[in-house]
Parts: structure tokens; sequence; C-alpha cells
């Protein structure tokens, strides 16, 4: 650990960018945990993503921290010591009840515990938790406490240097109305401190495939071929249902080399009107073809679950799928939510209103299909972060077709990177799927959903265009094509 104390003293410049007193105010309650911290999370050795979550379930397992909120996580280059790897960093807000000093030799004891040897200081590490500001609740208020001692300095000595830092405080400041006036002290830092390499919030997306960096202006766009294994689904319904698993081997193959990078496996249709299936049928159905994706071991290729049911979720990423693809945000099963942050995988989260069988007469958006859309869905992701879901395994789906007219469809493309911008949302990655929809059939005039590819590719480029990182498709080849001609046009 790297607490800060074995720099002499703090820098004049940090003494000029001092923290505001007694402006400190909680949402989070908790009598036996009452003071709260922030811990900086890094690491750049072994798998980095996993390392911090470990390092995360083992700061909850001492019973004496719990993690309110996460930050981010950034990849950063190294500082002071530049010969070394790449870090991830991130930050989390804890309850504790622990006093300062103590708090300290908890996570030493964490990082001791994953193997954390010190060779040099600043240098490669696997784990390494920082104290960066410390709160103490008496009286039902709630103050930074300032520390110094051979161990601890706090806030922290080197805070004001460090974007990768200060970056993941500021999404604390901006989107709760929190310690707001440290907001003017966090982004006048940030603008002092000019990278090079502009940092993008990144999300796993499992078995070897790079992680998403939505603020990278020149990020690839994922394929996400669909691939549902139903009788009924809207366009392709039987298509992949009943047949051997050679048949399902060759199309997914047929995915994979025409430029599918996640394969969204599907067994419950959720098109307007069907009556639903029950979760054992959903899983007979969906089972079996995660079995055959695993079996021709594929390479760079991540496997999601079209399911908005726990139980299946759970099954299926136990059988070796990454993504849960959650059409209903966790609100059509109250147990999504805290399985999928004890599974500890990614989850797309969609915004949806009501149930399949009523959604389309859910359409009224009085303050505007942005600004609605925007606000339920950042209520969904503090419903996920409340559910201890970590920040950096959100995905967001802004429900093309789901409780949305055809105007509304459209704006939503249209401003697509305005919602993309939605306070509390910038730092999200973002999945659209618009394949073969009906609204696109009665522009172009198309009625039968597999032949409305042209109509489909006008909406992939417009994702794009709007900033989309992932999109959904049944024409995997076209659809590649479409994304790789807009991605040489707008990922620049």
């Amino acid at each position: 650990m790297s607490p800060g104390s074995r720099d002499s003293a703090r820098s004049s410049a940090y003494f000029q960018w001092q923290f505001p007193k007694n402006n400190v105010r909680y949402l989070h309650t908790n009598e036996r945990l009452p003071n709260r911290a922030f811990i900086a999370l890094g690491s750049n050795l072994g798998n980095r993503v996993a390392m911090i979550e470990q390092a995360c379930k083992e700061m909850e397992a001492t019973g004496e921290m719990k993690i309110l909120r996460t930050s981010s996580l950034y990849e950063t280059r190294a500082m002071y010591v530049l010969d070394q790897d790449n870090f991830v960093n991130g930050a989390c807000e804890v309850a504790t009840s622990l006093p300062p000093l103590r708090l300290l030799d908890a996570l030493q004891s964490v990082e001791n515990n994953m193997g954390r040897v010190k060779v040099i200081d600043k240098g490669p590490r696997n784990i390494d938790l920082d104290i960066l500001l410390y709160a103490k609740r008496e009286n039902n208020v709630q103050d930074f406490v300032e520390w110094e001692d051979d161990r601890l300095i706090l806030p922290h000595a080197l805070m004001h240097e460090r974007e990768f830092v200060l970056r993941p405080l500021l999404e604390y400041v901006q989107p709760t109305g929190l310690y707001t006036s440290y907001l003017t002290y966090v982004e006048k830092r940030l603008t002092q401190l000019q990278s090079e390499d502009p940092l993008s919030p990144l999300t796993p997306l499992g078995s070897g495939l790079p992680h998403l960096t939505p603020h990278m202006a020149n990020r690839p766009t994922h394929i996400m071929s669909i691939l549902n294994v139903t009788p009924d689904s809207f366009s392709d319904g039987g298509k992949n249902y009943g047949g051997t698993d050679q048949t399902l081997a060759t199309t997914i193959a047929e995915h994979i080399a025409c430029g599918s990078t996640i394969l969204d496996v599907g067994g419950q249709s959720t098109r307007p009107g069907l009556t639903q299936v029950d979760s054992r049928e959903e899983l007979k159905r969906v089972l079996p073809a995660i079995d055959v994706i695993r079996s021709l071991k594929l390479q760079d290729v991540a496997i999601s679950v079209d399911t908005y049911r726990a139980d299946v979720a759970e099954a299926t990423i136990k059988a070796g799928a990454h993504i849960i693809n959650d059409v209903s945000a966790g609100l059509l099963d109250d147990d999504m939510l805290p399985t999928a942050a004890r599974l500890g995988c990614t989850i797309c989260l969609m915004h949806m209103r009501g149930i399949p069988e009523t959604m389309n007469s859910l359409t009224s958006y009085p303050d505007g299909i942005i600004e609605t859309v925007g606000r339920e869905l950042l209520e969904r992701v503090k419903a996920a972060e409340a559910a201890g879901i970590r920040r950096w395994r959100i995905m967001l789906d802004p429900g093309i077709g789901f409780a949305k007219t055809q105007e509304q469809n459209l704006e939503l493309l249209r401003r697509f990177d305005e919602l993309r911008r939605y306070p509390g949302l910038e730092n999200f990655p973002w999945l659209v799927g618009t394949s073969r929809k009906a609204f696109i059939g009665r522009i172009t005039g198309v009625n039968t959903a597999k032949d409305r590819v042209w109509g489909t590719a006008a909406t992939i480029a417009a994702a794009v265009q709007g900033g989309a990182d992932v999109v959904r498709v049944h024409d995997v080849k076209e659809m590649t094509q479409v994304a790789n001609m807009a991605d040489a046009i707008w990922r620049v």
C-alpha cells in the first residue's frame, strides 16, 4: 500500500487545493457502520479487473466495511515508475465502523491475503488499496477528517496529481448532489491534469474480449448476434429451435465468421401479446445452446443470455455465459439484480415499461423521450448499485421498440448521443437493438421481418454515429459490413 504517508510532506500545490469543510451529508445511514471512506482501487498484474473485484469481496468479508458505491474502472499508464504495465484504477465508497488507522490495517490485511508483495515503492502490484478520504460521523453530522502521522495522511497526499483518482471521485459528486461543494475543486484539478491519453471507463465482456471503452473515439463497434432458440420469436422463431446440435453449431460458426463477437442466446420471446413460458422451459432451450457454443472452444467470443429471470440467469452464467441481457433491467424479477451482483457478471439494463403483453400501451412520455428514458434508466442503475452490482459491470440499452411509438424510436436514434450524455449515465457503454423491428417495416413498407435488412442497416449506421458500443442484429454479415463502414466514418 502507498497511503501517502511515505511522502515526506504534502506539496504546496496540495495546500492550494483544500477541500471545503463541514459540508458532508449522506443518503446512506448505518448505525453499525457510521463512518464513510473513499478507497482507491488499483492493479497492474494478472487479471486486473478480477483482482479488484476480489479485493472488493474481501473488504466486505471483514464485516467492518460495506461497499455503498463503486466508480467506473479506468485503464491508465503507470506514474512515477514508468517501466511497468498499465494499471486498472477505480474507487469505492464504503461505510465502516473502523477509525482511520484500523481501516488502514484492514486494507493492508486484504492486500497481504491476496499475495501483495512490495518490491519497490509505486512499482508493480496485483492489488493496491489506498484511503483517499475519511469522514467521521458525530452527532449525526459527518465531516472529512484531516490526519497526518508516519503511517497515514488524509486526505491522500497525492490525490491532486492523479487523474485516475479524481476522475472516479467526480462520478460520486455529479449524479447524486452529494459533496457538491467539492465539484468545483475536482473539476478544476482535472482541467489542469492534461492527459496525453484521455481516460475511458471500461466494462469487461469476458472470454478474452477487449473491454468496452465508451469514451474512446476510435473504439470498434461490437456485433451481438441474435441466437434465438425459440419457436415463436417475431422474425426468426423456429430457425434454431428443435434442430440438431450440429445445425446449431454451423449457425454459430457462421455468425462468428461474419463478425459477431457476442452471441446473445434467447429462450423466451418478448414479442408483444405472446404468452410467456416458464423458467424450466426457457432453460431447456438455452442450456443446450450454451453447451454447443462452449464445445466449439471459440476464442474472443462472449456469450450473452437474453432473459429477465434470475434463476435462468444464474444457471446460464454458471454454465459458461458471461453477460446477462435483461430487457426489464430487473423490474420483472426482484431477484435479478441481487443475483447478478452475487455472480459478479456484466449485466445489460434495458429500458422498458410494463410487461411484453402491456408495454405497447405505456408510451406516454410527457417530459420527453430522452429526459424520461434517461431518468428511468438512472433509477435502474441506482437499484443495481444498491443491490451490489459494480458500476463497471453495467451496460445500458435504450429499449428501441419496447414501450415506444414509431416516432419515439426514431427520436431515440436521432438524439442518441444526448441520451448517452444524460447526467449520471455518461460513463456506461450502450447496446442498441433495432434489428428487423416493426417500426422499420412500417416506414419501409416491408411486411416480412426477415426482409427488413436495408431499413435495419440505416438504423445501425445511426446507432454507431450516436455512439453505440454494441449493436444487436439478426443479419450478421450485412450488419457487420454496415458497422465497419460506419466505424470508418465516425470512429476516428
